[in-house]
């Protein structure tokens, strides 16, 4: 039996005021490898330094892959409004120290606090935004409830919601439906995304398109990971944004091939796991070399290496230009995949597993475009890689269809910045 909206809000407000000793001991306990989480943990309870400045347009980008969404749609803001002041908040160790780089003077960052409602209150009064906008998938409850009674209007940014999410939020329509309808827009990836918000009980939706096509991808950093390949010799496999379960599934794969083979890179998605899947690789008896290890060139080392562990941060436009031929993280276990948009502008083939559910229509667009494949498999997707790393022709019709697929969708930052600002 559901809930009445009511006592789901007090049972949600009891719930998190009671986990919020564990709450800290977890980032405390993160903190130990991403020393970053343990940086002013007051804020997490909407305890902040000094006085607010009122007035910023205040954007929430939870980690890695939201800061950068969120840096296009700066730009585009910032093109409108060269005096913009913004106030970055984040949730992960990864989202805050992306988002140092896209502050300018004026601008303030800090944690979002968690969800309770004291927490909420004091973030609202410290900061006093003129606007929230939330990226892409960030509704919460008390957050929603509490910014309508300060005035505050909220927008949902680049927003998606998979079949799944939907179905998880309506186990909980008592707490979510209240917080999707205080939104006061949703700005839609995809027509299918707007469906679904709407259906969770958003009323003002529009399609704005994905931001993620509009991110400018490093050419220098793409030129440099080129230039290491052509000092390889050799082709190049990469696991792209990978995640548990996928390292050990290639690595066992991988050493059934036959020598001599293309050099095999990962680059896993979560920097606190670069030890472990290091280990893994060793434990196989292939010969390692991690990114880490040398600054601007591969020592000689390296360049005899049979893997090769993408460990550093902010570096995947290099990976991208190193690589042959990607094979698309997360996709490969019932992950719901990473997104290739990145990939497709670096001009990188992709290879896909089944799992895509979490960026399918980004997916669908780009296996239609021929910027990536389809592999039932991760085995499967191995002996596709190591065709195509003996097939130049074919990855260049790849990667020129995947170039052509990310300049057609571009435009998403200029609409998502119009409308914001309209809505002042």
């Amino acid at each position: 039996m559901q809930l009445g909206i009511e006592p789901a809000r007090w049972l949600y407000a009891t719930l998190l005021r009671l986990l919020t000793p564990l709450y800290l001991l977890r980032l405390w306990r993160r903190g130990a490898k991403e020393p970053l989480y343990r940086r002013a943990l007051g804020e997490r309870l909407g305890f902040y330094p000094g006085k607010g400045e009122p007035g910023r347009l205040w954007i929430h980008a939870v980690s890695l892959g939201e800061t950068r969404a969120a840096s296009a749609l700066i730009t585009a803001l910032r093109e409108r409004e060269p005096v913009l002041k913004i106030l970055l908040t984040h949730s992960t160790a990864t989202g805050r120290e992306a988002g140092q780089a896209l502050l300018r003077d004026g601008d303030a960052q800090a944690w979002l606090p968690y969800d309770t409602p004291g927490a909420v209150r004091r973030f609202l009064s410290h900061w006093q935004p003129r606007m929230g906008v939330l990226m892409e998938t960030e509704v919460w409850p008390t957050l929603q409830r509490e910014a309508e009674r300060a005035g505050l209007p909220m927008v949902l940014a680049n927003a998606r919601l998979s079949e799944k999410s939907l179905r998880q939020g309506l186990r909980f329509a008592a707490l979510m439906r209240p917080a999707a309808r205080r939104m006061t827009l949703a700005l839609a990836q995809t027509a299918a995304d707007a469906e679904r918000i709407r259906a969770m009980g958003t009323v003002r939706v529009e399609v704005a398109g994905n931001l993620k096509y509009d991110i400018a991808v490093d050419l220098m950093l793409i030129e440099r990971g080129r230039a290491w390949a052509a000092q390889l010799g050799r082709p190049v496999l990469m696991l792209a944004v990978s995640r548990e379960g996928e390292e050990a599934a290639l690595l066992a794969e991988w050493v059934k091939q036959p020598a001599p083979r293309p050099l095999l890179a990962i680059v896993p998605r979560h920097p606190q796991r670069f030890d472990e899947i290091a280990a893994l690789i060793r434990q196989t008896g292939l010969e390692l070399a991690r990114r880490s290890s040398w600054a601007d060139e591969p020592s000689p080392e390296a360049l005899q290496a049979d893997v090769w562990l993408g460990d550093s941060m902010r570096e995947m436009p290099l990976y991208y230009g190193l690589a042959s031929v990607a094979l698309l993280g997360g996709s490969f276990e019932p992950l719901g995949g990473q997104n290739l948009i990145e990939a497709a502008a670096c001009g990188c083939p992709v290879l896909a597993g089944p799992h895509t559910f979490n960026f399918s229509e980004a997916t669908d667009l780009a296996l239609a475009a021929g910027a990536a494949e389809r592999c039932a498999d991760l085995p499967q997707a191995v002996s596709r890689g190591l065709r195509l790393c003996n097939e130049p022709l074919a990855r260049a019709t790849m990667s020129a269809q995947a170039l052509g697929f990310s300049n057609a969708h571009r435009g998403a930052a200029a609409r998502m910045a119009a409308a914001l600002m309209a809505l002042r």
